[in-house]
C-alpha cells in the first residue's frame, strides 16, 4: 500500500512539473482559449434563434473550436518551444471530424434516451445513470483523440473504456479533489450529477464544457473560503482562463504518464528509483 500511495505522490509531482512547464510557454494559447469562448458564446447567441439549423451551426463552430484547442494543447505538452500566434490559425481544422464523430454517435443514444424516457416515471433518474456512466467511461476521450492513433470513433470510445478501467483511481483522484468543496456544499450531489450530465453528452468535446469544470471549482473553492456570490465575479474571469489552460494540459500530460502502462509497472520503477 505504501509503495502504491509513494508512485501515485510521484507520478503527480512528475505531471505537476510537466505541466508548470507546458503552462509557461503557452500563454498565446490561453488568450486563443478567451478568445474561442467569445466567439462560442458570440455564435450561440446569434444561430440560437435557428433552431435546429442553429444546432447544427453550433455543432460545426464548436468542433471548429475544440478540434483547435486539442491541437494547441498537444504541441504544448511537447514543450519544444513557446507557442506562436501562426499556431492558433494553423489548429483550426484539426481534429475537427474526430469531434464531430465522436458527438454524433453520443448524439444518437442521448436523443433516443431523452425520447424515450419522457414517459418514464423513472426518466430523469435513467438518464443521469446513463449520463454519469458516459460521463466516467469516456471521460478521458479528448486526450484519446489527439495521443492516441485511431480510425472511427469507436476506437476513441474503446480507448477511453479501457484506459478508464486501468488507471481510474489515478486518472478521478485530482477531479474529485478539485471539486470536493462543491460537492461537500449543500445541494452537492445535485449539482455534481448536473455537471456530470453536461459533459457525459458531448463526452468532454463541447467547448462550454471546457470552461464548466474550472468555473465550477472556482465557485466551490471560493464558496468554501467564505467569498460571497457578489465578490466571485471578477474573481472568476481572472483565474478561469488560466485554470482551465491548467486543467487542459495536467490531463494531458497525466494521460501520457498513464497510457501504456501498468499501476505495478510504475510502483516498481518508483522502488527501483528509490534505491539508486
Amino acid at each position: 500500500m505504501s509503495n502504491l500511495v509513494s508512485a501515485t505522490a510521484h507520478l503527480y509531482r512528475q505531471v505537476f512539473s510537466a505541466t508548470w512547464r507546458s503552462l509557461t510557454k503557452s500563454w498565446v494559447a490561453m488568450i486563443a482559449l478567451i478568445v474561442f469562448a467569445v466567439l462560442f458564446l458570440g455564435a450561440a447567441r446569434i444561430v440560437g434563434p435557428l433552431g435546429i439549423a442553429g444546432g447544427f451551426l453550433l455543432g460545426i463552430i464548436n468542433a471548429l473550436l475544440v478540434g483547435a484547442t486539442l491541437r494547441l494543447i498537444e504541441q504544448s505538452l511537447s514543450g519544444a518551444r513557446a507557442l506562436r500566434l501562426t499556431d492558433v490559425t494553423e489548429s483550426f481544422g484539426q481534429y475537427f471530424w474526430d469531434v464531430i464523430g465522436v458527438g454524433f454517435v453520443l448524439w444518437l443514444p442521448t436523443m433516443l434516451l431523452d425520447m424515450g424516457m419522457q414517459a418514464n416515471p423513472y426518466g430523469q433518474f435513467i438518464s443521469s445513470a446513463f449520463l454519469l456512466l458516459v460521463f466516467i467511461l469516456l471521460n478521458p476521450a479528448p486526450e484519446a483523440i489527439y495521443q492516441v492513433r485511431h480510425n472511427s470513433p469507436l476506437d476513441v470510445f474503446k480507448t477511453s473504456y479501457e484506459f478508464v478501467l486501468e488507471h481510474w483511481i489515478e486518472w478521478f483522484l485530482p477531479f474529485a479533489i478539485l471539486i470536493l468543496p462543491m460537492v461537500l456544499s449543500p445541494g452537492g450531489l445535485q449539482e455534481f450529477f448536473s455537471l456530470s450530465g453536461l459533459v457525459g453528452r458531448g463526452a468532454g468535446l463541447n467547448f462550454f464544457q471546457i470552461l464548466m469544470l474550472p468555473v465550477t471549482a472556482i465557485e466551490g473553492w471560493l464558496s468554501y473560503v467564505g467569498i460571497d456570490s457578489e465578490g466571485q465575479g471578477i474573481i472568476l474571469l481572472l483565474l478561469t482562463p488560466p485554470l482551465a489552460m491548467a486543467i487542459l494540459l495536467f490531463r494531458g500530460h497525466l494521460f501520457a504518464a498513464l497510457h501504456g502502462s501498468s499501476r505495478r509497472q510504475r510502483m516498481f520503477a518508483r522502488q527501483f528509483d528509490s534505491r539508486q
